[in-house]
C-alpha cells in the first residue's frame, strides 16, 4: 500500500471517530444512540463490510417509536448524500437495503425509507451523480454505487406495485383480477430485472468483500422477483388467446425484455439463480404469444384484403369507365383513380 493511500486511510479513520464523538455529544440520547449506530455502519474501511452485529445495532436503534424510525432513515440518507466517498456511499445503500430485506425487521423503518422524503417517489436517494474520483478505483466503485442506488429504488417500486415488501412475498393465493393489474406488476418486476442486468463491467470488483456481499443481497432480491414473475407469466400464458391485440404486444415485448437481460444476469452471479426451469417458461409463453399475434394479424389482414376488394367491386359498378381492380378516391388535388392491390395471405 502506498504512503499516499495509507496516510488516507489514516485520515478516514480519525474522521469516523471524531464524527462518532461528535453524535455522543448531543443531548438528545436516543437520537444520539440512532447516529452513533448508524455511524458505525459506514465508515470509510473499505475492506470491512458493515457487520451483522453493526446491521442488527441500526435495526434496533430504529425500533420503536415513529420519530426514532424517522431519525435513523434520515440520519442514513444525510450521511448518503453529504459523503464523497464511495465506500461510505456503499455502506449507507447497504445498510437501506438490510432494512427493506430483513424478513424480521421494524415496519417503521422500512415505510419510513418506503416513503422517503415525504411520500415516495422517484430517484429518493438521489445519487445519479454520484463520483468519487480519488483514484481509479474509487471511480469504478462509484459506478456500483450509481447502480445500486438504482437497484434499491426499484426494489421500493416494485413493493409500491405489488402491494407488499419483497421479503414478505405472499405464497401466491393472491388473485390478479384484472389484465390491467397484472401488466402493471409485470412491468414493474421486467423494469427491476432490467435495472439489475446493467451492473458496471468492472465485475473484478466482486473480489472487495464489501461489493461481493452486495451482489449477494441483490441476488436474493432477484430470486424472489423471479418467484413473483414466474406466477404472473404463468396467469398471463393461461390468458394469451383472451387478450386483445394492445395487451398481447405488451405481453410479447414484456418476455423479450427478460430474455435480453439473461446472459448479463448469469455472468453477474456466475450461474447463481441460473434457473433453466424459469427461462424456459419465459420462451413458450413468448412464443405461445407470438403464434397468437400472427393468428389475429393473418385474420386482419384477410378481412382488409375482403374490404378492399369490395370497395373496387362496388366503385367498378357504380363508375362503367374503371377497369377491374381500380378504384377512385378523393386526393388532396380531387379525385384519383388507383389499382387494388391483392394482399398476401399469411401462411
Amino acid at each position: 500500500m502506498s504512503l499516499r493511500k495509507r496516510l488516507r486511510n489514516l485520515g478516514h479513520n480519525l474522521k469516523d471517530k471524531a464524527s462518532v464523538i461528535a453524535a455522543s455529544l448531543s443531548l438528545k440520547r436516543h437520537v444520539s444512540s440512532v447516529r452513533i449506530h448508524v455511524l458505525h455502519a459506514t465508515t470509510h474501511r473499505l475492506s470491512a463490510p458493515p457487520s451483522t452485529s453493526q446491521i442488527a445495532a441500526v435495526l434496533s436503534a430504529g425500533k420503536g417509536s415513529y420519530l426514532l424510525s424517522r431519525t435513523c432513515i434520515d440520519t442514513i440518507m444525510d450521511r448518503l448524500h453529504r459523503t464523497r466517498s464511495a465506500t461510505v456511499a456503499l455502506k449507507c445503500l447497504f445498510t437501506l437495503h438490510n432494512i427493506v430485506s430483513e424478513r424480521k425487521g421494524p415496519l417503521t423503518l422500512k415505510d419510513n425509507l418506503s416513503h422517503y422524503p415525504s411520500n415516495g417517489g422517484r430517484n429518493a436517494l438521489n445519487v445519479s451523480t454520484f463520483r468519487d474520483d480519488t483514484d481509479v478505483e474509487t471511480m469504478e466503485l462509484s459506478a456500483w454505487v450509481r447502480w445500486y442506488a438504482n437497484v434499491l429504488e426499484h426494489v421500493l417500486t416494485v413493493s409500491r406495485v405489488l402491494g407488499y415488501y419483497l421479503i414478505n412475498s405472499n405464497d401466491g393465493t393472491r388473485e390478479v383480477f384484472s389484465s390491467v393489474e397484472l401488466f402493471r406488476e409485470i412491468r414493474g418486476l421486467v423494469d427491476f430485472v432490467e435495472q439489475v442486468s446493467h451492473a458496471p463491467e468492472s465485475l473484478h470488483l466482486q473480489k472487495i468483500e464489501l461489493v461481493f456481499n452486495v451482489v449477494r443481497l441483490v441476488c436474493e432480491d432477484y430470486g424472489r422477483v423471479q418467484r413473483e414473475i414466474l406466477r404472473r407469466v404463468e396467469e398471463g400464458g393461461n390468458r394469451v388467446e383472451d387478450l386483445d391485440v394492445g395487451e398481447l404486444r405488451e405481453f410479447v415485448r414484456c418476455m423479450k425484455r427478460l430474455e435480453g437481460c439473461r446472459e448479463k444476469l448469469v455472468v453477474l452471479f456466475v450461474n447463481r439463480k441460473r434457473n433453466d426451469a424459469f427461462w424456459d417458461l419465459i420462451g413458450k409463453v413468448k412464443y405461445k404469444g407470438v403464434e397468437v399475434m400472427e393468428e389475429m394479424e393473418g385474420k386482419w389482414l384477410m378481412v382488409v384484403k375482403k374490404g378492399m376488394n369490395e370497395l373496387a367491386e362496388s366503385t367498378r359498378f357504380a363508375n362503367p369507365f374503371l377497369e377491374p381492380g381500380e378504384f377512385m378516391y378523393s386526393g388532396p388535388t380531387g379525385w384519383r383513380v388507383a389499382t387494388c392491390q391483392p394482399v398476401p395471405t399469411v401462411g
